[in-house]
């Protein structure tokens, strides 16, 4: 999705280590052609051109049920429907100009996740309404390191760390460590702490400190809120670890969406995943 993936390995030898590596790349790619949305040929983009459900792959069915949940959980702060949204923002990103407003408003229009059906026993998705463009640069990236690891696992290497663009998946710890230590400038003592010592987690940061355009002084974040149509000002970063990459990738889209006095009743609702904000 644009963004270099790095491996950190503990195998038996070498030659393990470069074949398990080659296996997870393979994944990754196959799994990025599959779902990104700066692919035209890519799956993703085939269900946005028809009306009707269109077959998917397990894998596509597995992120969308995920997604749509995660929307569901935070009011549609998190919404895989976004696409036209992201699409405006990208062109002003580029030209250093705002959106103008009666195109924002016409995106909005035709974004909203109740609008994406997805039917798991029948493996389809259809988008219900005209125009709408999926997403899911908020919960592929998450999602398709954490299947970098299950490859990698499936290999006999365990003790693995899977990391691209603000997203890290990790297995068990290092030799001799209770877990993979990972820094978080600013974070409380706690999340600094479980941070410090991850082991088969995932963590997540979502923020404007590296994708953003000023204008104007003010600084837009490359995350766009889908309720109002516009690129975030708000300046947080969000920090999530979960069970697992996708849940960790999305709920940080959202919480940067939310902000922190959101967090704890979102949260409640995911046993086990904390959080953390940072400026």
């Amino acid at each position: 999705m644009g963004l270099p993936v790095r491996l950190v390995l503990h195998a038996q030898d070498r030659n393990a280590a470069e074949a398990a590596a080659r296996e997870a790349f393979r994944r990754i790619a196959d799994l990025d052609r599959l779902m990104s949305d700066y692919r035209p040929d890519s799956g993703l983009r085939a269900i946005g051109r028809s009306r009707e459900p269109v077959r998917v792959s397990p894998e596509m069915i597995a992120v969308l049920r995920r997604a749509v949940e995660i929307a569901r959980a935070t009011g549609g702060a998190f919404d895989p429907t976004v696409g036209p949204l992201v699409a405006l923002w990208r062109e002003a990103r580029e030209a250093h100009r705002l959106p103008d407003p009666a195109a924002i408003e016409s995106a909005r229009k035709r974004v909203g996740w109740r609008h994406l059906e997805v039917d798991p026993s029948a493996s389809t998705v259809r988008l219900a309404r005209p125009d709408m463009r999926l997403d899911l640069g908020g919960i592929a990236k998450g999602y398709i390191l954490q299947e970098a690891l299950h490859v990698l696992r499936s290999t006999g290497v365990t003790r693995a760390l899977v990391e691209s663009g603000g997203d890290i998946v990790v297995g068990d710890a290092p030799p001799g460590r209770a877990g993979w230590r990972i820094d978080v400038p600013g974070a409380d003592a706690a999340f600094a702490a479980r941070a410090a010592t991850l082991s088969n987690a995932a963590l997540s940061t979502s923020g404007p400190t590296a994708q953003f355009v000023q204008i104007d002084g003010v600084r837009y974040s490359h995350v766009v809120d889908p309720r109002t149509g516009v690129g975030l000002t708000n300046g947080i970063t969000a920090h999530v670890i979960a069970s697992d990459g996708a849940t960790a990738d999305a709920l940080s889209t959202a919480l940067t969406v939310l902000g922190p006095d959101a967090a704890g009743p979102i949260l409640a609702g995911f046993p086990g995943v904390t959080s953390v904000f940072t400026h």
